[in-house]
């Protein structure tokens, strides 16, 4: 991007190394660092930026991430190093956007359908690492870029083993043949006390920029009362889910926010566990057990859905079978189905296939909802999948985006989240600890607020302690 985070989570410079903003907020004026080279040794420039800008905004480049990018009125780029844009008015996000706007090379990808460029399996950057090889469903292997604008990255290269299920990949940990990886609460309190663990790796934790959360398709008749949604959140036990499956390495989640960030509305309380309230709720709704299978039913139909999730994840797996459990104690069955991520995705999720779902949202950097929540983003592959739609929400949304006042933001979002908390269009659940754990070979490792991986390029791994050669 243009500009990324620092350690304390501060725009700065990327492939920008400054900017001016107008006085009147509308007008970002962006300086690039010169002498940046693609990977293929062309000079990146400012028509790059312009090119990806008009990529991700054109109407036939399949992405649910154009929305910040439509609110640029004109862009244009003033020299090779100048690249300007002025909005329609003034945008908090707008300059946090340019964060992950996609950068492209415009010398290889113009005239030409990006959706079938070879770039799509061979990808061509700017940034620390270029590929060496990828081979599908087993590795993803990287090797230095010894042009890189911030200097040669100290680690030679890097390889990603693609390994979905996290139990095996923790085998693979304790065989010595990965060096990193996110950790599962019970792999992180309990698997690694031993003495092999502690003399050869170090663990992190921090607070995870992510939730998780039972979101229900709203076009779904049954979920479209507000009472149903309230009673099984009553249901639920969240403080048995953070306890059971996550051993107590989390939070309750009671919105979209981290805990402790400025737009977090500390007085939204979790809803209790309360069964009693949910079956009070779901009579009022008109479901009742009227023939004595323990079901409730409403018009001869019985309360009956299914919920689904990733396959890989145990944590999910084990929420779900939680969330089944205390909802038949009120009468309601709920059936669990674990798929393929990218079946998941593709014919599932994106064609709002589906009566409930377990997943995750990671939480960015800057509070806009757009894109998650707001009304307009329920079309088909948009990320408002469970099809919310509320007038209120909508227009808060747009006065947090549209101002640059933080106070006016503040309340904009927590009174979104007194409405999220007052509808339920999804239970929050839980905001998740990272827990990684890296061999100790490892140095330059320093934990911020951004987490751990802001400095990656300045990893390092003593001579004497280097395990691996990765050729050129």
């Amino acid at each position: 991007g243009l500009v990324k985070y620092d350690k304390d989570l501060n725009l700065i410079g990327d492939l920008a190394e400054s900017w001016d903003i107008s006085e009147d907020n509308l007008t970002i004026t962006f300086h690039l660092r010169k002498g940046v080279k693609w990977q293929d040794g062309v000079e990146f420039t400012a028509e790059d930026v312009l090119f990806g800008f008009q990529t991700i905004t054109n109407p036939n480049t399949p992405t649910p991430y154009a929305g910040d990018f439509q609110e640029v009125e004109k862009a244009e780029v003033l020299d090779k190093y100048t690249f300007r844009v002025k909005y329609k008015r003034p945008f908090a996000p707008g300059l946090a956007s340019w964060n992950y706007v996609v950068v492209l090379p415009k010398h290889i990808l113009e005239g030409k359908d990006i959706t079938k460029s070879p770039l799509v399996r061979k990808p061509l950057g700017t940034g620390p690492y270029q590929l060496k090889e990828w081979k599908t469903g087993e590795k993803i292997e990287l090797i230095y870029n010894p042009n890189y604008f911030e200097g040669r990255p100290y680690l030679d290269g890097l390889i990603y083993k693609i390994i979905p299920d996290l139990a095996t990949l923790f085998l693979e940990l304790k065989a010595g043949n990965i060096d990193f990886m996110g950790l599962n609460p019970f792999q992180y309190l309990r698997q690694t006390n031993t003495s092999y663990f502690q003399n050869n790796f170090r663990k992190y934790k921090y607070l995870a920029f992510a939730y998780t959360y039972l979101g229900f398709n709203l076009l779904n008749p049954i979920f479209q009362d507000k009472r149903v949604r309230q009673a099984i959140a009553y249901a639920i036990d969240k403080q048995e889910i953070l306890e059971g499956v996550l051993l107590g390495l989390g939070e309750i989640a009671t919105g979209p926010y981290k805990p402790g960030t400025w737009p977090f509305n500390p007085s939204i309380k979790p809803y209790p566990y309360n069964p009693e309230k949910a079956k009070e709720l779901l009579k009022e709704a008109g479901w009742m057990d009227r023939n004595g299978d323990k079901i409730i039913e409403k018009n001869g139909a019985p309360f009956e859905f299914t919920v689904i999730t990733n396959q890989g994840n145990t944590e999910r797996k084990k929420v779900a079978e939680i969330i089944q459990r205390r909802l038949a104690e009120v009468g309601i069955k709920m059936n669990i189905r674990i798929l393929e991520w990218a079946t998941l995705i593709n014919e599932y999720i994106d064609k709002k296939n589906f009566e409930a779902t377990i997943l995750g949202w990671t939480i960015g950097q800057d509070p806009d909802l757009f894109d998650i929540w707001h009304s307009s983003k329920t079309n088909f592959k948009e990320l408002n999948f469970i099809s919310y739609k509320n007038p209120e929400v909508d227009r808060l949304i747009m006065e947090g985006r549209y101002t640059f006042d933080q106070e006016k933001r503040k309340r904009a979002y927590f009174r979104i989240q007194e409405i999220l908390a007052e509808e339920q269009p999804c239970v929050f659940l839980y905001v998740p600890y990272a827990l990684p754990i890296i061999h100790k070979r490892f140095r330059g490792i320093e934990p911020a607020p951004a987490g751990i991986s802001y400095n990656f390029i300045k990893w390092y791994v003593p001579r004497l302690e280097q395990k691996y050669t990765i050729q050129p």
